[in-house]
Parts: C-alpha cells; structure tokens; sequence
C-alpha cells in the first residue's frame, strides 16, 4: 500500500465506525434530528440518549484506543522490541491498582471523579518507580526489568484487595471493571480523562525525532544532541498521563497497543515516527470496532470490551513469538 494513502484511509474508517458507533444502541437514533431539537432548545429524548449516553461512549472508545495504540507504538520505539505494550512496563497495572483502591474505600460512589484521579496518580507512581528503579543511566534493558517488577507487584496488590474485599458486591464491581467496558460513562469523565489523555499524546508525538534516532543506536542519538535520560522520562510521562487517564476510566482494555504497531510498520517502511500517528488512528478505529461488535453479539448482557481485546491478543502475540523465533533460526 502507498505510505501517503494510508493516513486518508484510516481517517475515513475512522469516522465511518465513529457514525456507527453513534448509531449503534438499543434504541434507535436519529442524530440529525436530535442535534436539531437540542439546538433548537426543545430537548428530546433522542437528544440526550446522544449527548449524554452515546456520545461520551463513542468519543471515549476511539480516545482510548488511540491512546493504547499510540503508546503501544512509542513503547516499541523507545525499547526497540516489538513485543512491548503498555503493559509492560506495569503503567496499565498501576492505573488499575489506583481504580482498585477507588472502587475498595467507595470513593468512586462518593466522587465520581476519584476513579480517574487514583487511576491517573497510580500510573504516575508505577512510571516514577520504574525510573528510580532504573537510575541515571537508564538502557532499554534496565527498563523492561523495572517494569516487570512493578507489573508484577501491582498485580499482586490487586489480587490482595479483591481476597479481602469487605463484600461480594464489592468483588463482582472490581472484577467487572477490571474486564473493561466504555459503556455508561458521563461527560465529566469524558472531560477529566480526554483532558489528561490528549495532553499524554501531544508528549508522546512531540519526541518523534528521537524515536528515528534511537533506531541507530543510543550512542548515536546522543552525538545528535538528544538527552537520552530526558526523552525517555518525557516518553514515559506521555505514556503514563494517557495509559492511566484511560485505563482509569474504562479498566484494563489489553494489546491494542501491541497489535496495532506490529501490523502498521511494515507499511511506514519501519518508521518510528511515522508509525506513531497512524498507530493512533488504527488504535482508535479497533477500539471503536470492538465496541460496536459487544453491543451487537448481545444486548441484553453485554461483553465487555476488554475480552474482544484479549480474544484477539492473545492469538497475535502467539504470532510474533513464533516469528520472531523463526527470525533467530534463520
């Protein structure tokens, strides 16, 4: 495929799922109609089933998996392993420790907001951790190793407050969260995590230089002038603020941000930075597609998002251990 058709292509399957997604409920929806009516200040129920329920539902689906894709892309770039994802680095996990702790103490109920807030301040914690943990002298190596450790010790504090949950209620909702859904999330928490997500995407795109110069060697990224210490912290703070803002939201929602880059790279000619606004554009469009398919297979009990994700996670990654192995015999 020609490089230059495919930013154009993915903005046009873009909007098509975005219409669909706005579209696709258990209600019918006329949304010409019911723009209409709001603006004409007669309010109707088609217009606040769009504003307030499909809307925010639509617009957060694509953000955040723009926000995996993207950061799923950056990740690659920055530890030059393509088998890397936001995961990985235990920011996802500290994200969901954070709402864990929210929904435990019962902040959540008291302030809606407190979900994304501890959903935000875990991943800054994990991503300040794995830097401590790292040093100065941080390589790509000494970071995968940071974030596995604190991966590992955030999944297990999640698993230590479901044991000693002080309910079954209490149980079932952080299980339900942790398995990820967009659905019936409001406009403020659309506004607090769009907010702080698009922030972390501005970083993350702003060191696309770097990422093209770290693909020939640290060293030599250094000689051109790059602080290799600062970007990666830069980097990292941009993958934390969206990751976090958006987990924190929607829960954890795996591997968008592993397949995606894999799949794309190939067609930017291995560009890092190329990669990074097309893996944006994908991500937002497989999130959304994930979304109108769990509201079709039923209604009535809806999947939950984060399953389709790891349904088609986990095949994938079989994939690219596979072919990577098949690469080292060669």
């Amino acid at each position: 495929m020609n490089q230059r058709l495919l930013s154009p292509l993915l903005l046009l399957l873009l909007a098509i799922l975005f219409w669909v997604g706005i579209k696709t409920g258990s209600a019918p929806l006329s949304v010409l109609d019911a723009i209409k009516q709001l603006y004409a200040g007669n309010p109707s129920i088609e217009s606040l089933i769009l504003f307030e329920v499909r809307l925010p539902r639509t617009v957060l689906a694509a953000l955040t998996g723009a926000a995996l894709g993207l950061s799923g892309a950056v990740l690659q770039g920055m530890l030059r392993n393509p088998l890397a994802e936001p995961g990985l680095l235990g920011v996802a996990n500290g994200a969901a420790f954070g709402g864990v702790i929210a929904l435990y103490f019962g902040l959540s109920a008291q302030y809606l907001l407190f979900l994304p807030i501890m959903g935000v301040l875990g991943a800054g914690i994990a991503t300040l951790t794995i830097f401590l943990l790292a040093g100065n002298n941080t390589t790509a190596t000494t970071i995968i190793l940071a974030g596995v450790a604190i991966n590992s010790v955030f999944s297990s504090l999640i698993a230590m407050t479901m044991n000693y949950a002080p309910n079954p209620h209490a149980v079932t909702e952080i299980a339900t969260w942790l398995l990820g859904s967009v659905a019936n999330k409001s406009l403020n928490e659309l506004y607090f995590a769009g907010s702080i997500t698009v922030i972390g995407m501005i970083l993350m795109m702003s060191r696309a230089a770097f990422l093209d110069a770290l693909t020939i060697g640290e060293d030599t990224a250094a000689s051109l002038g790059f602080n290799i210490a600062k970007e990666r912290m830069i980097l990292g703070l941009g993958v934390a603020l969206a990751v976090g803002a958006s987990v924190a939201v929607v829960g954890a929602v795996g591997f968008v941000g592993l397949i995606i880059p894999n799949l794309l790279r190939p067609l930017v000619k291995h560009s890092p930075s190329a990669l990074l606004w097309v893996s944006a554009l994908a991500g937002a469009s497989l999130l959304l597609c994930a979304d109108i398919l769990v509201q079709g297979v039923s209604p009535t009990q809806e999947l939950k998002i984060g399953a389709i994700t790891a349904l088609l996670g986990g095949p994938f990654l079989f994939y690219l251990v596979l072919n990577n192995r098949r690469e080292l015999d060669q």
